[in-house]
């Protein structure tokens, strides 16, 4: 080194610069070499060695290796080369002045310091988008946990840049960061609560991504859209957005619908109100009816028999025969207590998809079915009297 400064200093002294300007000149000169072998080498490297990288991990049938040495993470790889030259090399230049080459230095290690950072950040995007692809951890919620990590190494990642400045060991300042640990976690009480819950919820598998959930309290009912460190987002049915911290949804309760879409059925629960003075024993011309449509037996028409009764049967029947009720689940067809407004006669089953549209569309058609038959068994809805009732009512007791 000291003999190309030497043949530099010659050639400015041949070109009339001034010796005293000599040792500046020939630095500069030597700085502005450092930089062409910086820029040089980054180049060299984000033209043939990343080429060749992508091209081997192309013809590998794994798929993690093409997130890990994708074009963001090689990029990011390639910030830390100019960095590293200039910490070699400076120190030949600026060896006689030693408080430049301090402050170059230090600024080369921050500069260092940043681009790590920076390159861990692309590493933690890369995991995600792997994991985004792993049957067994795209419906995870991961995402916060990533952000905790990458957080994580900003903090260490300041440490360094204030222990650097400071001339002080990083452990030190850690060691005083402890004594006002307290006002931290007051600080990012939020993110530690967060990256908690992130794991509980990923490890009891309670929520994943594209989940159907409700919270009432927090005005919540729809699909997940998004599990960060933070927030839990939610996108309503009127769709709106419901944001609620991930630690609410550990240490408070919801419901989560993934458990009816995996069944592949949904249920229908819903009663038939019967005005229960239509309720009577079937005459003798109406169990001959029964019979041939197939509703009762000859063994029940020995019998005194209800046409409420006739009527679950029927119901019964229908349910256990309709393509779109899911056969393989729970069907019943029960009689709950009576109330003020009727007879409740419950219809349990389940349809055979568990979409909110096809689902809407087979119960009513159901219930319509079931309303417009029961007048064939001399049963009637129970409703409450309308104004239009009460005129009618009167017109025929004037008649």
């Amino acid at each position: 080194m000291e003999q190309i400064n030497q043949s530099i200093a010659h050639l400015l002294l041949n070109m009339g610069i001034d010796k005293e300007n000599i040792d500046w000149s020939s630095q500069i000169l030597l700085v502005l070499g450092i930089i062409l072998i910086s820029y040089i080498i980054t180049k060299l490297f984000k033209h043939l060695v990343i080429p060749v990288v992508q091209k081997i991990t192309a013809k590998t049938k794994a798929t993690w290796d093409d997130y890990i040495f994708n074009e963001k993470m090689m990029t990011s790889f390639c910030r830390m080369i100019p960095p590293l030259v200039y910490y070699i090399l400076l120190p030949f230049v600026f060896k006689n002045v030693p408080l430049l080459l301090d402050i170059l230095l230090k600024a080369c290690l921050i500069y260092l310091v940043i681009s790590t950072v920076r390159l861990v950040g692309a590493f933690l995007n890369s995991l995600y988008e792997i994991s985004n692809e792993h049957e067994a951890l795209k419906n995870r919620p991961l995402k916060g946990i990533y952000q905790m990590i990458n957080l994580i190494s900003i903090g260490v990642g300041i440490i360094l840049i204030i222990s650097i400045l400071i001339d002080k060991d990083a452990t030190t300042i850690l060691a005083g960061l402890g004594a006002s640990a307290a006002v931290l976690m007051l600080i990012f009480k939020d993110s530690i609560l967060g990256l908690v819950a992130g794991v509980q919820l990923s490890a009891n598998d309670m929520l994943r991504p594209g989940d159907w959930i409700t919270m009432t309290k927090y005005g919540a009912d729809g699909y997940v859209i998004e599990v960060s460190l933070t927030i839990v987002k939610v996108q309503n049915f009127d769709k709106t957005i419901t944001t609620i911290p991930p630690y609410i949804l550990v240490s408070d309760s919801f419901q989560n619908w993934r458990g009816m879409r995996e069944s592949g059925g949904r249920r229908i629960k819903r009663s038939l109100y019967i005005d229960m003075t239509t309720v009577r024993f079937c005459t003798e011309e109406e169990k001959q009816t029964f019979i041939r449509k197939g509703w009762i037996t000859e063994e029940e028409m020995k019998k005194e028999t209800v046409n409420l009764y006739v009527f679950r049967r029927y119901v019964q029947q229908y349910i256990e025969q309709h393509p779109d009720i899911n056969h393989d689940m729970t069907q019943m067809i029960r009689q709950m207590a009576p109330t003020t407004e009727g007879l409740p006669l419950e219809i349990y089953c389940f349809t055979n998809t568990p979409e909110w549209i096809p689902y809407e569309n087979i119960q009513s058609a159901l219930f319509d079915h079931l309303i417009a038959v029961m007048p064939a068994f001399g049963l009637r809805i129970f409703q409450r009297p309308a104004g239009t009732d009460i005129q009618a009512e009167r017109l025929i007791n004037r008649q």
